[in-house]
């Protein structure tokens, strides 16, 4: 390319870490022209994150790459905390699947990072710009334009409708946006080593509590272990990442320590921080961009894929015709506050893991074995009910009344049990199609809708399905109604009776995200669609 030279996108994704390059590939399932830049060439080679949860899973399987994800990923790992005397006083292991995924897995970053550039190549409409830097970053009405520059400091340009900056904690483009990321940074840093030919039979991942050294001990894939080591005031970080220094604390666990393969050890400084805006004019905040947090509940890059998640669908609605750029402002509103959430409860978690002082270390056993007696909080617990989930009251839904004994749906992310189609078991996703769709149990969903609003639902490139008891028989499966393509699938798990029967309502209006936008019924769904309607049509 010329020096100066102007090329123009859709979207410019800036990061080619694991959030950048999810947002380009679901941009590319929705077929919008992506430039996806990094400054590096390379994937970093060391895993960062390790845990990869159910909703996260749920985005590869949008993406379509979630079997090349679960090829390296160990399914289902308990998470243990273990008190000032090695003793386990809390065994989180969710047992559910209401998104389709176990909640806790453990999988290898660099080979996930692999998959997902890996995925780019489906699309002709996604490209790529690796080893280019952004060094400048102005904004119109219209567009947003990217100073670019390569290796051999030549420099070009890249013009885009909306940018998404997702170029990581030291982000370039929230700098240049004078975007402050507010909140705090942790005193106490922590060395981080990962070993191969791992000696200890112990599955699951194991927060010790222990005073005289906080650490954390990482069953991971391929015959691997992470170690974390809180350090001391005082201890220099170079010395304590000396071979002869980290085999001196694997030696506190492991016998013959010098037998580990030790791949890699870093230092690492933890923080809870939080961008002041995610939106700037046609500029988005995601991933660690946007948010920084403690690694304890393992949810930093899994709160970056819902930030993927919740962009890609709204960035093709607005570039597609369907909604203006005041949908975007949705962004902000509904993944801040739970971003904040996230970032409170591994700060909490943290504080938990790090007391040095044997009376406060004492006092903090007592108190959770203690309330970790009681039925429901050890249900709690084990069933990891303490992680927030995204709640969305204030963006593309319509909230209706409910009672306060009805368990929430609207706003919150659908369920997604096994349904058998044609004889086949699949995931409900299979069913429900990369956009909006309207699913009714036991109804045509569609019966009382009229005209306009087929037509807004055939504009958006909606699907229908009627959900019906298992073994219906065929008189159910062939019943025909108003909308042509309508899928007929059998409740195998009848896990879709049991979520509409607490609810009051038997027709959902699901986005592409899978968050419930509107709980209704068949003769609701006119009205329902009308308030989505106006506010997608607010927008523009």
């Amino acid at each position: 390319m010329s020096p100066g030279a102007l090329r123009r996108t859709q979207v410019a994704v800036v990061g080619a870490g694991p959030v950048g390059t999810m947002t380009a590939n679901l941009l590319g399932c929705y077929g919008i022209e992506t430039v996806l830049v990094d400054r590096t060439t390379e994937i970093i080679d060391y895993p960062r994150a390790i845990g990869v949860d159910d909703e996260a899973l749920r985005t590869f399987q949008a993406a379509g790459l979630v079997e090349p994800i679960l090829a390296d990923t160990i399914q289902n790992v308990p998470l243990k905390f273990f008190d000032a005397r090695g003793r386990c006083f809390a065994d989180v292991r969710p047992t559910t699947r209401e998104y389709g995924w176990y909640r806790r897995n453990v999988f290898v970053q660099p080979l996930a990072e692999k998959a997902l550039r890996t995925g780019l190549e489906r699309f002709p409409h996604v490209r790529t710009m690796l080893g280019r830097e952004v060094v400048g970053l102005t904004q119109t009405d219209e567009s947003a334009t990217l100073a670019v520059r390569a290796a051999d400091g030549t420099e070009s340009q890249l013009r885009a409708d909306y940018v998404v900056a997702a170029d990581g904690g030291r982000s370039t483009i929230r700098e240049l946006l004078g975007v402050p990321l507010e909140g705090d940074t942790h005193a106490r840093r922590w060395v981080v080593v990962d070993c191969a030919n791992d000696p200890l039979d112990a599955p699951f991942t194991g927060l010790h509590c222990d005073p005289r050294r906080p650490y954390v001990c990482a069953h991971m894939p391929h015959d691997y272990r992470r170690w974390e080591f809180m350090l001391f005031p005082g201890e220099d970080a170079d010395e304590m990442l000396a071979p002869e220094k980290v085999l001196e604390l694997l030696g506190h666990h492991v016998d013959e320590p010098e037998q580990l393969e030790v791949v890699r050890a870093r230092v690492y400084t933890h923080h809870s921080r939080l961008a002041s805006r995610f939106v700037v004019g046609r500029v988005l905040l995601a991933g660690d961009a946007a948010h920084l947090m403690p690694p304890w509940a393992g949810q930093g890059m899994n709160t970056g894929f819902r930030d993927a998640s919740n962009l890609a669908w709204k960035l093709a609605a607005c570039l597609r015709g369907q909604a203006g750029p005041g949908l975007l402002a949705t962004y902000e509103k509904e993944r801040r506050v739970h971003a904040r959430s996230m970032i409170d409860l591994s700060t909490r978690l943290g504080r938990i893991l790090s007391p040095t002082r044997v009376s406060t270390a004492f006092t903090r056993d007592v108190l959770l074995r203690a309330a970790t007696i009681a039925p429901a909080v050890k249900s709690w617990v084990v069933e990891m009910k303490f992680k927030p989930l995204p709640r969305y009251e204030d963006g593309i839904v319509v909230p209706g009344p409910r009672s306060r004994r009805e368990p929430p749906g609207v706003g919150r992310m659908f369920i997604q049990p096994d349904v058998e189609l044609d004889g086949r078991c699949v995931k409900l996703d299979e069913v429900l199609g990369a956009g909006f769709s309207v699913l009714g149990f036991e109804c045509d969903p569609v019966s009382d809708l009229d005209q306009q609003g087929l037509e807004w639902l055939a504009g958006l490139g909606a699907s229908v399905v009627r959900v019906v008891e298992s073994r219906a028989g065929e008189r159910h499966l062939r019943a025909t109604g108003r909308w042509p393509a309508t899928v007929v699938v059998e409740d195998v798990e009848s896990l879709l009776r049991a979520w509409f029967q607490d609810r009051a309502g038997n027709v959902v209006v699901l986005r592409p995200d899978r968050y419930v936008a509107a709980l209704t019924t068949a003769q609701g769904l006119d009205a329902a669609l009308a308030t989505l309607r106006e506010r997608l049509g607010a927008a523009r």
